[in-house]
């Protein structure tokens, strides 16, 4: 199957194949092509340019005429736990009344409160509360997703999330990475043998985990009175032997050493980090991790938001991501992320683009397959209503401005 798109007001995001992120001055730097072509085939970008140049013995099957409007690629969502169950509206309610989230959470708030419910609803319902969210974010252009585990926090329950995402990625054409974060809080019934739920992570889920081949990544949140540095350590170890790669929370509240830990077990992307000293960001400078930023959860909690452009003014790398989960960012729309990332941040249109997209890719190990508008790379495209400019995007961050969402090649529908 060969389609064409015509008329592209504005073709944004094109790349050679060799680049796979983009660091500091360079994410300032957004390439496109106005008056542009499209070639899909398949499931892939076959050929594109500009109109000018649009071959004659193309032969589509399929010829789309997209005068007015932009193409670009699909959201590359690289933090997500849109597996749950239920919801937590109350402790929302308790925020407005003046408790903070780490109070909550003492209450036996927070992660705790998911777990229960979890583990109380069965796998089939939690596929189908699970698989309404992946269809919205689908519809808001997401085309590549991360989901972690972590609301289980029982042997059982962690291995029900990842079956569930497991199905998801079987049923669904959205590309999806599995996390492990059976690391996520310590259960009520550990809280005085902390050493006794660790042994428990390491010792049987993740030799189920990795028997089934139900997860990419490992994560640890590690962050006062969760995991401690020396316990994420250990975890990652564990993790790294049974071939799955560091993916860790860091720095949502506190820095206390797990960037440094997180760089020296080679993790792909350290995540949170709206606290950050400057031996944090000294740590990340030539390394292969990514920072992720989740301007969404410092929205929605009305916490500190992640010192963007001190870390791009050193150098650094920077991805975008949503965070959606049930407590600190019910919400998985990338769109409302690039525009948080600009007005809160300060970040450019073209600084946000590239994190939410090719850099949001490689935070998920596929920036070779995804992220860009690169010829051999699935055909995965957000064609917008017609705009002035893509700076558009983010300015009108209240209004839905994509029009058609491609994933692997089709229309999401």
């Amino acid at each position: 199957m060969k389609t064409l798109i015509i008329n592209i007001k504005e073709l944004i995001q094109v790349r050679d194949s060799s680049i796979l992120k983009v660091s500091g001055a360079e994410m300032a730097d957004l390439p496109t092509i106005k008056n542009a072509y499209l070639v899909i085939e398949n499931d892939l970008i076959a050929d594109f340019g500009s109109m000018e140049n649009v071959p004659e013995d193309i032969n589509p099957e399929k010829c789309i005429d997209v005068d007015g409007k932009m193409v670009l690629p699909a959201w590359c969502d690289s933090h997500t736990h849109i597996v749950y169950a239920g919801n937590r509206e109350q402790e929302f309610v308790d925020r407005i009344n003046g408790l903070s989230y780490e109070e909550i959470a003492n209450r036996g708030g927070g992660i705790l409160n998911s777990a229960r419910k979890l583990n109380e609803t069965s796998r089939d319902e939690l596929y189908n509360q699970s698989k309404v969210r992946l269809e919205e974010i689908m519809h808001l252009g997401t085309g590549a997703v991360e989901i972690k585990s972590g609301y289980g926090l029982t042997v059982d329950g962690e291995l029900k999330m990842l079956r569930v995402i497991k199905r998801l990625s079987k049923e669904y054409p959205i590309t999806i990475k599995a996390t492990f974060l059976g690391a996520h809080a310590v259960p009520r019934e550990f809280k005085e043998n902390r050493k006794g739920y660790v042994d428990l992570i390491i010792d049987k889920m993740l030799p189920e985990i990795a028997k089934n081949k139900l997860a990419d990544f490992i994560d640890v949140f590690c962050e006062t009175g969760y995991f401690t540095v020396s316990e994420t350590e250990q975890i990652m170890q564990a993790g790294i032997r049974f071939g799955l790669k560091p993916k860790i929370h860091v720095n949502q509240f506190n820095s206390i050493g797990g960037v440094q830990a997180a760089i020296k077990y080679n993790a792909l992307s350290v995540d949170h980090l709206e606290i950050m000293e400057s031996e944090d960001i000294e740590a990340l400078r030539d390394t292969d991790t990514i920072p992720v930023a989740l301007p969404s959860c410092s929205y929605f909690l009305g916490i500190p938001y992640t010192p963007v452009r001190e870390m791009m003014a050193k150098g650094l790398p920077l991805a975008l991501a949503t965070d959606f989960n049930p407590g600190s960012t019910p919400s998985g729309n990338m769109n409302f992320v690039i525009s948080t990332a600009c007005i809160k941040m300060k970040m450019t249109p073209e600084e946000a683009i590239n994190a939410a997209t090719l850099n949001g890719a490689y935070a998920m190990g596929i920036s070779e397959t995804h992220g860009s508008i690169t010829i051999g790379k699935k055909a995965n495209l957000i064609i917008t209503k017609p705009i002035s400019s893509y700076y558009q995007l983010p300015y009108a961050f209240g209004s839905n401005l994509i029009d058609t969402v491609f994933i692997k090649g089709k229309v999401f529908a």
